[in-house]
């Protein structure tokens, strides 16, 4: 054997040396994406999760949510909004991938595909700019939930940017957000994924000296009309949905914040 063709083989058996190494590492991170779950992590504030009416829980690096089997999605998704988190950076956009870290199993992508639905994110990707793995922990099956596409695009995509808009302003806002799971509803694919008739947003910030909380519900379709419309009560959403939102408050902070529908203390320019 000549050593012409032994610096070949060598050098074949570097690349291919070189290219398992960098899959081994990208199956890695995939298994770290979807197989945490168990315990609170950093950006996740533990005290204003709400109740869950399905008992599991999931905790990612960058939100928690609930997640509802019959439906095939999560009854709601939690997570803090730091002004910090706040940034312009462009990820490259990863593929959907199946959250292991729900132990009744997560629905398929595959259930959206010629649906006519989109894969709607509840905690955006927008949200989780601040890395790479916040940003592409959102493209978790359990995150997303059956949304048309002129909503989501639409008077959806201008509530999230609000609320982008109060993180700022309010130096951070703790966000839950989710589809009504009741009522009459559509199915998608093989797995019968439900597709809400209604969406809805409750937001509280405690930073800024005086807590104050607001609650969106919106129905699923595109809409002209200001946000400040489709402001309600958080305990007309607790009747919708069964969650109780933010129970370890003060009962008389809790009870009074919550019945109310004002957005006086939220800056709407």
């Amino acid at each position: 054997m000549t050593k012409k063709t032994i610096y070949s083989i060598v050098a074949v058996l570097i690349i291919i040396g070189v290219y398992g190494y960098e899959h081994f590492l990208t199956e890695k991170q995939t298994a770290e994406v979807v197989k945490e779950g168990k315990s609170v992590k950093n950006n996740t504030n533990e005290y204003f999760l709400p109740t869950s009416t399905t008992g599991e829980i999931v905790h990612h690096e960058g939100y928690s949510l609930s997640y509802s089997e019959p439906h095939e999605q999560a009854e709601w998704v939690a997570y803090e909004l730091k002004k910090s988190h706040l940034t312009n950076t462009n990820f490259k956009r990863p593929y959907f991938e199946i959250d292991d870290a729900v132990k009744t199993g997560a629905a398929h992508w595959k259930n959206y595909k010629k649906s006519g639905y989109d894969r709607g994110h509840l905690c955006p990707a927008g949200d989780r700019k601040y890395s790479q793995f916040a940003h592409d922990e959102t493209f978790l099956t359990s995150n997303i939930s059956p949304q048309e596409h002129d909503f989501n695009a639409g008077v959806w995509n201008t509530l999230e940017q609000k609320v982008r808009y109060w993180a700022s302003k309010y130096d951070g806002v703790f966000v839950v957000t989710g589809g009504v799971l009741s009522g009459n509803m559509k199915t998608i694919g093989d797995e019968k994924v439900s597709v809400p008739n209604q969406f809805y947003k409750v937001l509280i910030d405690n930073n800024t000296g005086k807590t104050k909380m607001i609650a969106f519900l919106l129905p699923h379709k595109n809409s002209n009309q200001s946000l400040y419309k489709f402001v309600v009560s958080v305990d007309e959403i607790e009747k919708l949905t069964g969650i109780d939102f933010f129970a370890e408050l003060d009962d008389t902070v809790e009870n009074s914040l919550e019945a109310s529908s004002s957005y006086k203390d939220w800056s709407f320019n």
